[in-house]
């Protein structure tokens, strides 16, 4: 019997400018959490190691290199639902170095956003359950 995985890994990027702020993507309206911010990635391939998937991921959304030694790890997220049969899981990556300037390749929105600002905007679960591992609980709770 031939086994397929039951859990589909992402990766994102929290990309910090030093100025204590970090990159966030606004998803197109007609895909999935449309016109939700979120963390820039995607779905690693079957072929490509975490760290592979996020170098090809924001060449592909953003229009930049980072190189995959310089990207560290931070946390992770899952959920139980399902997409397409698999349960989502999101590696989260933070890096500060990266060559090029970043615009949307894919559609939607870029933007610069401080913590307070981040914990503002309407954004998925898991990016909310990844905010609050890497930058703590919401302002004012």
């Amino acid at each position: 019997m031939e086994e397929f995985p039951t859990w589909q890994p992402v990766v994102a990027l929290a990309l910090t400018d030093g100025k204590r702020r970090w990159l966030m993507h606004r998803r197109p309206p007609h895909k999935r959490h449309g016109g939700m911010w979120e963390f820039p990635g995607g779905k690693v391939e079957a072929f490509e190691n975490p760290r592979e998937g996020l170098v090809r991921e924001v060449r592909e959304e953003l229009d930049i290199a980072v190189a995959a030694e310089d990207l560290q790890p931070a946390c992770f997220a899952d959920e139980g639902s399902q997409v397409d049969g698999k349960a989502i899981v999101i590696l989260l990556y933070i890096a500060s170095k990266w060559i090029g300037e970043p615009r949307s390749l894919e559609g939607g929105k870029i933007g610069w956003f401080k913590v307070p600002e981040i914990e503002r905007l309407e954004r998925p679960q898991l990016d909310i359950d990844l905010t609050v591992r890497i930058f703590g609980a919401p302002s004012g709770h």
